[in-house]
């Protein structure tokens, strides 16, 4: 059986590439720099469930993203957190927020409808991660159109 993301997550993201654990998605809504690290594990929930190996991989890359698109996106505070309320597979959020933002200070999730991006504010996010990215082993999945 080969990796496959959850369908809701798949609906709502837009593929970056692949650390060598988790595939990075970035959440297709322009209101927060809004990200998901997904282990390319089968069955797994929780972060418990990875081996330790695993455990320490998927801490590494949430360290190498989340540093990224702090200093990327210049924001006040990071949301990091891995919910799976609705979504049971193990994904880890890495949202970028600013006090100015239209949430501030309450969580993002359930309070707004998501504002997709634009092709163009795709590619302008994929060239600000890609000289960065590609000094960590990371691939790309999706191209600037």
């Amino acid at each position: 059986m080969s990796f496959e993301i959850d369908s809701r997550l798949d609906k709502d993201s837009i593929k970056v590439g692949s650390f060598e654990l988790c595939q990075l998605l970035l959440m297709n809504d322009r209101q927060y720099p809004w990200f998901v690290l997904v282990p390319k594990r089968e069955n797994i929930s929780e972060i418990y469930q990875l081996s330790n190996s695993d455990q320490q991989s998927l801490w590494n890359e949430s360290r190498i993203l989340s540093k990224l698109i702090m200093n990327i996106f210049n924001g006040d505070k990071l949301n990091t957190a891995a919910i799976g309320n609705i979504v049971n597979q193990l994904h880890l959020h890495h949202v970028v927020r600013y006090k100015s933002d239209p949430c501030w200070p309450n969580p993002i999730w359930g309070q707004l409808p998501m504002k997709p991006y634009k092709d163009n504010q795709i590619d302008e996010i994929l060239a600000r991660l890609k000289g960065t990215l590609n000094e960590t082993g990371f691939s790309f999945t999706r191209l600037m159109s």
